[in-house]
């Protein structure tokens, strides 16, 4: 059966219309703050699997460097005592992981909430565009 014109549609037609827009609306902003959110997840994961992958490398890189940095100090600094070289070295290993916890907190802190924000935006304009609406 053909649908009935504007004009020749009851009111009751016209509410079961409106809500049915609305809830497809109501609808479709969900799957976008769905589908933001879950992009936004998706980017932090994979940056901190490859930041604790590049972290594990460097870290066993470094433990060779600051070995052999440390008995190059015992040697030409401390005149052949081996323990003020590796004081000094453990005392680098903890400025180092002050500087890296400091930036791992402020790169998670800059990912999260991981919150909708088109999904927001595109229901702070239909809430005005019905606002409007209303009004006149």
């Amino acid at each position: 059966m053909p649908e009935p014109e504007q004009k020749d549609k009851s009111a009751a037609d016209l509410v079961f219309d409106v809500s049915t827009g609305a809830s497809t609306l109501i609808r479709e902003e969900f799957e976008l703050a769905k589908t933001e959110i879950s992009e936004k997840v998706g980017k932090i994961l994979r940056g901190s699997a490859v930041g604790i992958a590049a972290g594990a490398f460097a870290f066993l890189a470094l433990i060779l460097v600051m070995e052999g940095i440390a008995w190059l100090l015992n040697e030409e600094v401390f005149d052949g005592k081996t323990w003020p070289g590796f004081f000094i070295e453990a005392a680098v290993f903890l400025l180092v992981a002050a500087g890296a916890g400091y930036f791992a907190y402020r790169s998670l802190m800059a990912g999260a909430p991981p919150l909708p924000e088109q999904a927001i935006e595109e229901a702070k304009l239909t809430k005005a565009m019905l606002e409007k609406d209303e009004t006149k």
